[in-house]
């Protein structure tokens, strides 16, 4: 794994954390500023397309603020530098969320996600996100408990 590699799959582990923990200060400081070039963007499952840092931070803060619990176990990550600026992070976030406030219960889900990230003075920054639901059907759940045994 190369040195850039590495920086990469670290700043987005620390993007996961971030949300798991509640830290929009550290989200804040993974996120790019919006360039010449054009602004960070966010697609979140099931959202449109979110443009701009205000935009796009503004939404982590109400999904932070309305989220109980939130957990992920990144699979299948893939990491690609691309130039020597900017490099794409593909991988399947496992996600075990809370009920609603004041339920016991636990919902999972999983969703394929595109990180880009690019070089910046201050390091690697996120400058894009997108999340696509995986869609299970009852045939998959079974197949999964069959593996399991």
């Amino acid at each position: 794994m190369s040195v850039d590699t590495a920086a990469i799959e670290t700043i987005n582990q620390e993007f996961y954390t971030a949300i798991e923990d509640a830290d929009l200060d550290r989200m804040t400081e993974i996120w790019a500023e919006d360039g010449v070039d054009g602004k960070v963007s966010c697609v979140h499952p099931g959202w449109t397309l979110l443009a701009g840092r205000s935009e796009v931070l503004r939404s982590w803060a109400l999904i932070m603020a309305n989220t109980t619990y939130i957990q992920f176990v990144l699979t299948d990550v893939n990491t690609t530098v691309l130039r020597d600026d900017v490099a794409v992070l593909t991988c399947v976030e496992n996600i075990l969320t809370a009920g609603e406030e004041g339920e016991s219960s636990f919902a999972a889900g999983k969703v394929v996600a595109s990180n880009v990230y690019i070089r910046t003075p201050q390091g690697w920054r996120l400058w894009m996100h997108h999340g696509s639901p995986v869609l299970q059907s009852d045939d998959d759940e079974e197949e999964e408990g069959e593996l399991e045994h």
